[in-house]
């Protein structure tokens, strides 16, 4: 059987169709432009995304912050320590566990925080703007599928956003 045959039978095809290298590309230059935004406030895209994720969360461990930030335990705890000198977050002991650290945001890390959201809200803006209010809520949509579909929601919730 060949695979023009196969690929017809199955409904799928032989071959990738460059979605995931589109996805690639996007990301890759999605990630450098954030940087430029970001990097004038003094923010990595990084810290961005863990800052963003501690707002909008209970206090988390290190542990959890790095799964959810797609980062080693390790580079976490470096980046939480550099945030922590900064005085962007704070660390507390977990009154249920007193091995494990809970971190949360400080006012100083929402001040600059609110200051990031501004900046990546204008270029997330400039991205979709040729995108009708229709178009925009489909592709959101969309993504969100892809994410289901490789397994990256948990619970009606995306833990990477």
């Amino acid at each position: 059987m060949s695979d023009t045959m196969h690929s017809e039978q199955t409904n799928t095809p032989s071959r990738p169709t460059g979605i995931s290298y589109l996805i690639g590309r996007l990301d890759h230059a999605l990630s450098r432009r954030m940087l430029e935004v970001l990097a004038p406030i003094g923010l990595t895209v990084s810290q961005y995304t863990a800052l963003s994720f501690l707002e909008s969360q209970n206090p988390i461990s290190n542990a959890q912050l790095a799964e959810r930030t797609l980062i080693s335990p390790q580079s976490a705890n470096e980046m939480i320590k550099q945030m922590a000198e900064k005085g962007w977050v704070e660390r507390a002991p977990d009154p249920s566990h007193g091995r494990v650290l809970r971190l949360s945001v400080t006012n100083t890390g929402k001040q600059l925080l609110q200051q990031a959201h501004a900046d990546v809200a204008l270029l997330e803006s400039n991205m979709i703007a040729d995108f009708t209010q229709a178009q925009r809520k489909t592709f959101h949509g969309n993504l969100r599928q892809l994410l289901h579909s490789l397994g990256s929601v948990k619970n009606g919730t995306n833990q990477s956003e």
